[in-house]
């Protein structure tokens, strides 16, 4: 049996990671994050990573910065992509930056609304220089189109 410090070829293996408040998604301030539930996004993610193919998809959601950071440097050798929605800590953790630059795994940013449409001190991603892409403004559907861009992604790169 491989255990999971081991890079299994051709497996994929996604690990989302959610931040702060986001278990409070479909009842905080709905009209901008809306009404669906993260359950609900779990649950859309599941679906559509076993339709494409995804060997494994975990989930965890923290309001705590040190428990993301340790869910991160965990997931060297254990998975191939990281889908994060890292809240408000977006803005100012440096601690969460340079745990994503420590790691090989690529990294896709994701968040509900549109950050550039917000208030000012939301404009400024500090792990956008070190995530390969930003998906924002599409709500729930951003999750699955990181979802499907880290599996076509790594499809790529097996060939």
């Amino acid at each position: 049996m491989q255990s999971y410090t081991e890079k299994s070829a051709g497996l994929k293996r996604i690990l989302v990671l959610n931040g702060p408040n986001l278990n409070l998604l479909g009842t905080r301030e709905p009209e901008i994050y809306g009404k669906t539930t993260l359950n609900d996004i779990n649950e859309m993610l599941k679906t559509r990573a076993k339709n494409i193919g995804v060997d494994e998809i975990n989930f965890l959601q923290s309001n705590f910065e040190g428990e993301l950071v340790e869910a991160i440097q965990k997931a060297r050798g254990r998975y191939d992509f990281i889908l994060l929605n890292a809240a408000a800590l977006t803005h100012y953790s440096i601690a969460l930056r340079d745990a994503i630059a420590a790691i090989p795994v690529p990294v896709i940013e994701i968040h509900l609304s549109n950050i550039h449409k917000r208030e000012e001190f939301r404009h400024n991603s500090v792990i956008a220089p070190v995530v390969i892409g930003q998906i924002c403004g599409f709500g729930a559907d951003g999750y699955i189109a990181a979802l499907e861009i880290a599996v076509r992604k790594l499809e790529r790169d097996a060939k």
